[in-house]
């Protein structure tokens, strides 16, 4: 079984879901320290100019520095929905903008009270809407027992572990900071997929690479999409 591991991200880039794409099981790894100003809490899409981008946002309460994930709560006291709805009309004129739309408001249209289950859904979703085929989890919420965590590239290794994964699947920037061999000491294949962040046409502006998954959706179909998401490299 081949398992990928990240925190929550909130509309995450590209390479995120080309993690989802390659595993089997997607592992939502929400026991450890929430860190602000993050991926998970924020990400990117263009803007009217063209030559920059700004960002979007989920706004949380304010909370303790050693706060885990799954104790994060959104501030709904803040209108952050009509404040993003309102940042994605740059995209009005985009070819897929009213699928895009309405995918994102149904992920939204509940009311959650944590970041880790609307990010979930974000994946869920997203995931469903591209037909990606596979299991996402969340880890507090799993019945597993997994080994003592002695430095912080274990828990990778020992959720794999406790999962019988026979391929552990990471994005580039873990490279230096995973020990392959621990890994490769308990037959799990370590690899590190990084995407090329393909160009295609964001309304004849300067492509901006790298940005939320939202602004992909609203200028690709499915099935470039899904051409995108295959088109890494394994490192």
């Amino acid at each position: 079984m081949r398992v990928a591991i990240m925190q929550p991200y909130f509309f995450p880039y590209i390479g995120y879901f080309s993690l989802l794409q390659a595993a089997d099981m997607f592992v939502i790894l929400d026991t450890v320290q929430f860190q602000r100003k993050s991926w998970m809490m924020r990400n990117k899409i263009i803007t009217s100019k063209g030559s920059d981008s700004t960002y979007i946002k989920l706004p949380v309460k304010k909370a303790p520095l050693n706060t885990l994930i799954n104790q994060i709560v959104i501030n709904n006291e803040v209108d952050w929905k009509t404040a993003l709805f309102n940042q994605l009309l740059v995209y009005k004129k985009a070819p897929f903008y009213n699928e895009t739309i309405n995918l994102v408001n149904s992920i939204l249209y509940e009311d959650t009270k944590k970041l880790v289950d609307v990010n979930k859904n974000i994946l869920l979703g997203i995931s469903n809407y591209l037909g990606l085929d596979c299991e996402i989890v969340v880890f507090s919420e799993m019945n597993i027992t997994v080994e003592e965590i002695n430095s912080a590239d274990e828990w990778a290794l020992n959720i794999s572990k406790a999962l019988n994964a026979t391929e552990y699947i990471n994005p580039p920037g873990g490279v230096s900071f995973f020990n392959k061999e621990k890994y490769k000491d308990n037959n799990i294949e370590l690899k590190f997929i990084k995407n090329k962040l393909k160009q295609y046409n964001q309304f004849h502006f300067n492509f901006i690479p790298g940005l939320s998954i939202i602004d992909v959706m609203m200028f690709n179909s499915i099935e470039e999409i899904h051409k995108m998401l295959a088109d890494y490299d394994v490192i």
